[in-house]
């Protein structure tokens, strides 16, 4: 463990600019998906091709696509903004899914009562399609975060730091602790912004937590059902 100790600052510092490379591709990943999830939840034909591109750019592998991303940006390799763009990429393409499907959840009756009591259709998105959508994108929004936080590590093979790197110089100086600590750090990161984005969710969304609530003293309420094997 002393090396733990003598490289604390190499992990703070690694553990920070991982948080660096993640936070931005989650936050433009959902922002961008919320106009393309809305289309789809509108249209077939949009869902279908919305969802097949989507599908098609996560089939991409991490390491190919941080590569292709410099040379369609003009960027150099080892630009940071390499990883951000990448992992927005598959950012949208899993939450474009989670944002169609969260839309097409809201009821037709309840998106028509908004329009009869005078509601435009922008006033209808923002006060009552995209709250009562808001659960379905949080649960993708954690799902992302997960795997963008996992997928920050790849930049780390073109030379880009990130706790990714503890796992390439543990590979080349055969050191199994250092590739244990990144191992570690990341599933702690994880675990951290999944619970960091539980946390918002129920803050900005109190009438999910309601309606759970209302959902679990209903069923405590409910009388009990008879079962199959009572005596007659």
């Amino acid at each position: 463990m002393d090396w733990v100790w003598n490289h604390l600052g190499d992990i703070g510092g690694m553990t920070l600019d991982h948080i660096g490379l993640s936070v931005p591709p989650i936050v433009l990943g959902f922002l961008v998906s919320i106009p393309f999830g809305y289309w789809a939840s509108r249209s077939a034909v949009a869902r279908s091709v919305l969802l097949t591109v989507g599908n098609i750019l996560y089939t991409i592998p991490a390491l190919a696509l941080v590569v292709l991303v410099p040379v369609l940006l003009g960027l150099s390799l080892l630009n940071p903004l390499n990883v951000v763009a990448a992992l927005t990429i598959y950012a949208v393409a899993i939450m474009v899914r989670s944002a169609a499907d969260a839309f097409a959840a809201v009821s037709t009756d309840v998106q028509q009562s908004a329009t009869a009591q005078g509601y435009s259709s922008t006033q209808r998105f923002f006060r009552v399609e995209l709250p009562l959508a808001g659960p379905v994108l949080l649960a993708g929004v954690r799902v992302v975060s997960v795997s963008t936080i996992s997928l920050v590590t790849v930049g780390a093979l073109v030379g880009i730091p990130s706790l990714g790197s503890f796992f390439t110089d543990a590979f080349q100086r055969d050191f199994f602790l250092e590739a244990a600590v990144g191992f570690v750090l990341v599933l702690v990161l994880a675990a951290v912004f999944d619970l960091v984005l539980s946390f918002l969710g129920r803050l900005l969304m109190p009438w999910n937590r309601g309606a759970r609530l209302t959902a679990a003293v209903g069923r405590a309420l409910s009388p009990p059902q008879p079962t199959s094997g009572g005596s007659g």
